[in-house]
């Protein structure tokens, strides 16, 4: 178990997965750059996070919820929650203050892009559904992720396979942080689109990064 004074944000998790630098540089040396993807994908989120949650009859939509798990060590904000109403009660329910009945939790991460090849996303939706399985008592058996250029949700099952990596990668992260070692830089096709890339590449190293970007674009000297 974690003290909460040692959390690390959920988001983390993604961010490692994607790059350890990368991770490193946001959450250890608190660096941040924008680019247009982050900036999409921030007023996406901002849309979504700034909605009010509503309920109908057999479904109330959270959102903004603070999540957090002492046993990973993590924490943050989801966006949306979604609570159905089940009429037979198992494991995968719970009470919610307010409101008669049992409700079952179903989170939903929105991305601004469309489904990737990895794991990335699918690791920071499994976090979001331990950490409200702590919180709430309950077994959470799958989630979504909403990508914008698809326009459309892609479920997760949060296998047990998942749940493995997901608690792996919280371990790596909370061992980077402590050590207090950011990575060497490891060049490849991804870092064009990072947010953190200006940031990331040293001033020192500019000869190498000029040949980097010929390697990418097959420009010849």
């Amino acid at each position: 178990m974690y003290k909460e004074d040692d959390y690390i944000m959920i988001s983390a998790l993604q961010h490692f997965l994607f790059c350890p630098r990368q991770c490193a540089l946001i959450h250890l040396e608190q660096e941040w750059s924008e680019n247009y993807l982050t900036t999409s994908g921030n007023l996406l989120h901002k849309k979504v996070n700034e909605g009010a949650s509503e309920s109908r009859k057999n479904i109330h939509i959270a959102r903004s919820l603070r999540l957090f798990s002492s046993e990973l060590g993590i924490s943050g904000i989801s966006d949306v929650v979604e609570f159905y109403r089940k009429n037979d009660p198992d494991e995968s329910c719970c009470r919610l203050e307010n409101k008669e009945g049992w409700w079952q939790p179903y989170p939903v991460e929105y991305k601004r892009g469309k489904t990737k090849n990895d794991e990335t996303d699918e690791v920071q939706l499994c976090a979001q559904a331990i950490c409200l399985e702590e919180m709430l008592k309950v077994k959470i058996k799958s989630g979504s992720l909403y990508y914008g250029s698809e326009n459309r949700r892609h479920e997760v099952i949060f296998t047990q396979e998942l749940r493995y990596l997901t608690k792996m990668t919280s371990e790596k992260v909370h061992t980077l942080i402590n050590i207090k070692l950011t990575p060497k830089a490891e060049y490849s096709k991804k870092c064009m689109a990072c947010s953190m890339y200006g940031v990331c590449i040293p001033e020192k190293d500019h000869k190498k990064d000029i040949g980097y970007l010929k390697l990418i674009y097959g420009e010849d000297d």
